[in-house]
């Protein structure tokens, strides 16, 4: 009965604002949620995240909507447990989308680096590369050949990052046309 009551007191410091009293409370429950959660869910990344998400909605004005009616580790549990329902839900409809997206990528053209590998088999790649201007070329270079990101190409070639995005888009029309 002491430390609900105990819990109940730093729920409220913690809606108030009062950091450490938020961080005696994480202290004691977060553990306990977490083992409890991975019962119901064996994806530890996820239950990680749900446990960090209930504390978070929490520390971000949560707690005020305890009402000091109840056991307070009931109450944190029935929001882990429906977030964790939401996050299955959620991850459980990402999947059903991709299988579908999957399923029509097979029925639209291939992708420009889909071509650009046809083009190495069965067209003239290097040619292509080297008739593209020396701008759309450095951008080709930068992130497909090099790896980089729009905007490390960008502090790379000195450019805007906006700009890489535009050249790259007209390098791949070019070697679209030309591989085709």
């Amino acid at each position: 009965m002491r430390e609900r009551s105990e819990d109940a007191d730093l729920l409220a410091l913690a809606a108030a604002g009062d950091r450490a009293a938020f961080e005696v409370f994480y202290r004691r429950h977060a553990v306990w949620l977490t083992l409890r959660l991975r019962y119901r869910c064996a994806d530890e990344s996820l239950v990680d995240d749900v446990v960090q998400e209930t504390f978070l909605d929490l520390w971000h004005g949560g707690a005020a909507r305890y009402r000091d009616q109840g056991d307070v580790t009931g109450w944190l549990w029935r929001i882990g447990s429906r977030r964790l329902v939401d996050a299955l839900r959620r991850q459980g409809s990402g999947h059903r989308l991709g299988r579908l997206l999957a399923r029509l990528r097979g029925r639209d053209e291939p992708s420009a680096e889909e071509q650009v590998l046809h083009g190495v088999e069965h067209g003239d790649l290097a040619g292509a590369l080297a008739r593209l201007s020396p701008e759309l070329r450095a951008v080709v270079q930068a992130t497909v050949l090099d790896g980089l990101t729009t905007a490390e190409a960008a502090v790379l070639l000195g450019i805007p990052p906006g700009t890489v995005k535009t050249r790259a888009m007209r390098a791949r029309r070019q070697l679209r046309q030309e591989l085709a």
